[in-house]
């Protein structure tokens, strides 16, 4: 008895949890209560497009559960008929806010960004993947650039040409046959 009781205080709790997210020139401040329903990341042309970004990361949330906490007056909106979705931003700085669907009215979502704290989802869903940009970082290992202090880069993909030894322009390139098998049994 006394764990139940513990247990619906600590879900009251969490659930009364307020977190707070902003846009760039602080105009507007959004709310939503802890935890969000869910996370993910959006490929979509869509997205790609209302953000320059390769993609946007939202959280959802219950239509219910969001609230603009400060400057509602500084919101413009844009109504998509393509995707039956209409896209919020902040007049003043152009911030992306709230992506509503048509199709899911009790539903909104929030830029990701938009949080500096914990949100209580990590994104781990990836929407329209089919139309990742090739140009997109994918999670490539990173290295220090040389001489510019906090820019880290690729390492650049081999570019390596298969040697074809069976080749007779191989041996001319190459010079003599005894270096050429020194290169064959040395693989």
């Amino acid at each position: 008895m006394k764990s139940d009781s513990v247990n619906e205080r600590a879900a009251a709790n969490l659930s009364s949890r307020r977190v707070s997210g902003r846009c760039l020139c602080g105009a507007v401040e959004l709310e939503i209560d802890f935890p969000a329903f869910w996370a993910w990341h959006d490929h979509s042309a869509a997205s790609r497009l209302a953000h320059g970004a390769a993609y946007a990361t939202y959280i959802g949330c219950w239509r219910k559960h969001a609230r603009v906490a400060k400057g509602r007056g500084s919101i413009a909106r844009f109504e998509d008929a393509k995707t039956e979705s209409t896209r919020s931003f902040c007049s003043r700085c152009g911030t992306p806010l709230l992506y509503e669907r048509k199709r899911s009215p009790h539903m909104v979502n929030i830029p990701r960004a938009l949080f500096t704290g914990r949100t209580g989802r990590e994104p781990r869903y990836h929407v329209a993947i089919e139309e990742l940009q090739d140009w997109t970082y994918t999670g490539e290992r990173l290295v220090p650039l040389k001489g510019y202090p906090g820019i880290v880069r690729e390492r650049p993909k081999s570019r390596r040409r298969a040697r074809d030894v069976d080749d007779p322009e191989f041996f001319h390139r190459r010079g003599t046959q005894e270096r050429v098998l020194t290169v064959k049994f040395s693989q």
